[in-house]
């Protein structure tokens, strides 16, 4: 009996006896929230250093073409979170004022099944801390969708500071006039219960994630970090503000504060991450929902044109960064076309059911295109790219191809030298849209201006 008690022990105390199967993988989406493709260290900004966005990318891999699947917030996300088109559910539009959605019934479809739903059957803990913005009304909170957490608020936009905020400092753009608020727009929220915080909204955000990380590290998890950063209105603090006393244009010098908080709680939560040994248990994609308004004087998307609401490059082309320690290669730059619906089936390590791919094989020697081709449509808004060549089209009158290899800012046109080329992108398009569902809610409109040209565009 000693002896076969000795021989159980050496088993044990082997490396291998007693190995347990391969942790399920954490996902971390940290998702900004208009940010231009110019304004990061790691894709060109000369003024707004951002060490721990750029850290993440040295250490995994960096997409010059990354885009996402709608030129403005909402339909953005619906896209990230399901891994599918989000006109296959009607979710075309923005929703414009939280009075608005229930007039024409918006709201992310119960028919669409998101990220946390699709976790929690294989035990995943899936939180999400910041901007939802996907249904304000009963039966459409993030409780009532999978996720098991919840702090931030749910329309689309919301203040940073109150006039309690230490060091509380704004800049007024497009007439919101120069008082900082008393308190929130909107109403910060965690669970489904109200509360009030003065802490500047993106470091609120970034504990709570934080806090988040150490209550579940033994387990797997979903962490959806959703900030409001960089999307107006303009509110930063003292402590950030200082790091830029030579940018002289204050709306720049406050996105660039804005910017750098933003990175400070991308910093936290990797900070925890490597505390923890998750590392290599963690996938980490950082993104933005859409590119920049550049209409507010604050950012820039340079080296693209045109900007968030438009279907030029500005407005869907965006910063777009993965690491997963031991998994995809690090340092690397990828240039082949990749979308935010790719996260998804990337995260599953699964090909199919999605309208996104599993970029795993290609970051890892694939050859080739994860997509042959791929398309957007807002109202008489649409696109399509199909490797160099880009076709972008408003309603029955307006036709551009660019070439995007020679023209990334997309200035020539190039239609009447192509038009077999025209026609084949606009006949795979139609092929496309025809497949999608109609909008399941009215379009609001803006009109901005790209290359001198007046376009209203549907959001």
């Amino acid at each position: 009996m000693a002896s076969r008690r000795a021989f159980l022990a050496s088993l044990a105390s082997a490396p291998f006896a007693l190995a347990q199967p391969p942790r399920k993988p954490n996902l971390v989406i940290l998702f900004a929230d208009d940010l231009g493709y110019g304004d990061i260290g790691c894709y060109g900004s000369p003024d707004v250093p951002t060490p721990h966005i750029d850290g993440l990318a040295k250490q995994g891999v960096r997409f010059t073409d990354g885009y996402v699947s709608a030129s403005v917030c909402s339909p953005s996300r619906v896209a990230l979170l399901t891994g599918r088109y989000q006109q296959r559910f009607g979710h075309e539009f923005n929703s414009g004022p939280p009075a608005r959605e229930a007039e024409v019934g918006f709201g992310l479809p119960k028919n669409a099944t998101i990220l946390p739903q699709i976790l929690k059957p294989q035990g995943y803990r899936s939180a999400i801390f910041g901007k939802w913005h996907l249904g304000v009304r009963e039966g459409y909170h993030p409780l009532d969708r999978g996720f098991d957490e919840f702090t931030g608020f749910l329309p689309g936009a919301n203040d940073f500071v109150t006039s309690k905020t230490p060091g509380a400092r704004i800049a007024a753009v497009r007439g919101e006039g120069e008082a900082t608020p008393a308190t929130r727009q909107h109403t910060l929220v965690r669970g489904r219960t109200a509360f009030e915080d003065d802490r500047y909204l993106t470091d609120l955000l970034a504990e709570e994630a934080v806090r988040f990380i150490d209550r579940h590290k033994a387990n797997p998890f979903f962490l959806y970090l959703a900030f409001n950063a960089v999307h107006t209105p303009l509110h930063a603090t003292e402590r950030y503000l200082d790091r830029f006393p030579t940018i002289k244009n204050p709306k720049h010098r406050m996105l660039a504060a804005m910017t750098a908080a933003m990175d400070d709680a991308v910093g936290a939560v990797l900070d925890k991450l490597r505390a923890e040994n998750l590392d290599r248990d963690t996938m980490v994609v950082f993104l933005s929902d859409n590119g920049c308004p550049v209409i507010t004087g604050a950012g820039t998307n340079h080296p693209l044109n045109g900007e968030k609401c438009t279907y030029f490059e500005g407005g869907i082309r965006v910063p777009y960064v993965l690491r997963w320690t031991g998994r995809v290669p690090a340092g690397v730059t990828y240039r082949q076309p990749v979308v935010s619906r790719d996260i998804i089936p990337t995260f599953l390590a699964k090909q199919g059911g999605f309208d996104g791919a599993n970029l795993l094989p290609y970051l890892n020697g694939r050859p080739g295109a994860p997509h042959e081709a791929l398309s957007w449509r807002a109202g008489n808004g649409r696109a399509i790219r199909k490797g160099k060549w880009k076709l972008l089209e408003f309603g029955e009158s307006y036709s551009r191809l660019f070439d995007l290899d020679a023209d990334i800012g997309e200035k020539r046109d190039l239609s009447a030298q192509h038009p077999t080329v025209v026609r084949d992108l606009r006949a795979q398009w139609k092929q496309w849209s025809d497949a999608m569902s109609k909008p399941a809610w009215p379009a609001r409109y803006r009109e901005l201006s790209v290359n001198g040209e007046k376009l209203t565009w549907e959001l």
